[in-house]
């Protein structure tokens, strides 16, 4: 049996890649892209489209660079295993860890497996007063085997090299060169920019990469047909790019708010896309993030994210139609002291109403509602994450009514976060972007 009759493609995991690299066939998949978190110890928040939703994401790794390294290896050694014979793996990374990742590489594949150490090189950002410009990434380029499938890439010849060649055409070795194909890519790529904040790619994932970039990998290692692997997908680009280029792909990301961003995507690319671990199950949501949490109840209400995800006043997010204030709290047992302050977070907004959900309330925090309500006219609703896992857009229960109304028949009917304009641009304080497109003076 061939072990990719077993595999699913068009697929979407939720969830540690770890554990569902180990759950695929050996030998399956044809080429592997990652481009994992780097090891520069921040935080990314990143605003999502002209709605400013806050999205964080974390690549930060307690324990120093050995955990890391040990904590991409288990990795890696899958990845290895589920490579075909004639598999090829790309590692995206920046100069953070990148040495640490070669030699990793290189005790799982064996470094004569090392075809290339690609510099992506780009422009932009900010520069240093103490030290040359960082301004490339390393793409380390390894092969499972010793046969496996590349398809030379070209870049155009300089137009002195055409002057000086002209009519005559351009020999090397005595063989003839097609000077309308170009010269074989070499190792430093510096044709292809970083995605500029207003690029129409962009829908704000931090480090998010140019198709360009994805499809020069995917055409040089790849046929139509053939399966690509992305396990720390992102935002999507890799296994977008694989998509429209008529390859299979597989998808994984821990994330929750990826995975609904990926998913729209795609399918407005015409995809078809399953998705396999999304939570489900008010269990599920109380594993999550605290931030993965918040953007999971926000967008299954369909309703907007506060700006910022600290010093929001107590408010982190608004509802779908009157805009009302919404307070999430990843906690059981709510109390008198989360109402009483919601209500001046409503008051300071202008609101007459507002929504705390949690997973469990007080006796009193409803004693606390229902005085709000008798005394100032201000209806504050108290809702179990329960509820919302149970309700359906065809069946909203009397709590929910005035929390969903009016709901997109599908997930396609839901606006993909348009890039900015200059007119929308953010503050310096609501944009923070990463190491490759702002350059941190210490």
């Amino acid at each position: 049996m061939n072990p990719r009759d077993s595999l699913r493609t068009g697929v979407i995991h939720c969830e540690d890649n770890l554990r569902r690299l180990a759950e695929m066939p050996a030998e399956s998949v044809d080429l592997i892209y990652l481009d994992p978190p780097f090891f520069s110890n921040r935080t990314y928040e990143v605003i999502w489209g002209d709605e400013a939703e806050v999205r964080s994401f974390e690549d930060r790794w307690e324990g120093g660079i050995n955990v890391y390294i040990n904590w991409m290896r288990e990795r890696v050694h899958e990845m290895h295993r589920v490579l075909k014979p004639t598999g090829c793996l790309y590692l995206h990374c920046d100069w953070h860890a990148n040495s640490y990742l070669r030699v990793m590489l290189d005790s799982v594949f064996g470094p004569k497996q090392l075809q290339n150490e690609i510099a992506w090189c780009y422009r932009g950002g900010g520069v240093s007063k103490k030290r040359f410009g960082r301004k490339h990434d390393t793409i380390l380029f390894y092969a499972k085997g010793k046969k496996f499938f590349f398809e030379p890439q070209f870049v155009p010849y300089s137009p002195e090299t055409m002057k000086r060649v002209g009519k005559k055409g351009l020999r090397v070795n005595r063989t003839e060169i097609d000077v309308e194909r170009g010269a074989h890519m070499p190792d430093w790529w510096t044709d292809l920019n970083a995605l500029q904040t207003y690029s129409p790619e962009r829908v704000g994932y931090p480090t998010q990469k140019p198709e360009s970039l994805l499809e020069r990998i995917i055409t040089a290692s790849s046929r139509p047909g053939d399966i690509v692997l992305d396990p720390f997908c992102g935002c999507g680009t890799a296994i977008a790019v694989a998509h429209r280029l008529e390859r299979q792909w597989i998808g994984m990301d821990i994330s929750p708010t990826a995975v609904g961003v990926m998913q729209l995507r795609l399918e407005r690319q015409g995809a078809k896309v399953d998705l396999i671990g999304l939570p489900v199950t008010v269990d599920d949501l109380r594993d999550l993030r605290p931030f993965e949490f918040q953007n999971w109840v926000i967008q299954r209400v369909h309703g907007t994210h506060s700006p910022r995800k600290s010093n929001d006043m107590g408010v982190d997010g608004a509802s779908f139609m009157e805009h009302l204030p919404i307070q999430v709290k990843q906690s059981e047992k709510v109390g008198r002291n989360v109402v009483d302050n919601f209500e001046t977070a409503v008051e300071r907004a202008g609101k007459h109403k507002g929504y705390i959900i949690a997973f469990s309330f007080t006796r009193n925090a409803r004693e606390e509602a229902a005085r709000a309500k008798a005394e100032k006219g201000m209806e504050i609703k108290l809702v179990e994450v329960s509820t919302l896992v149970e309700a359906g857009t065809d069946r909203i229960t009397p709590q929910l009514a005035e929390l969903f109304p009016k709901l997109p028949k599908s997930f396609l009917d839901l606006p993909l976060p348009a890039s900015r304009t200059k007119a929308a641009r953010p503050s310096a304080d609501d944009l923070i972007v990463s190491d490759r497109t702002l350059e941190i003076v210490a």
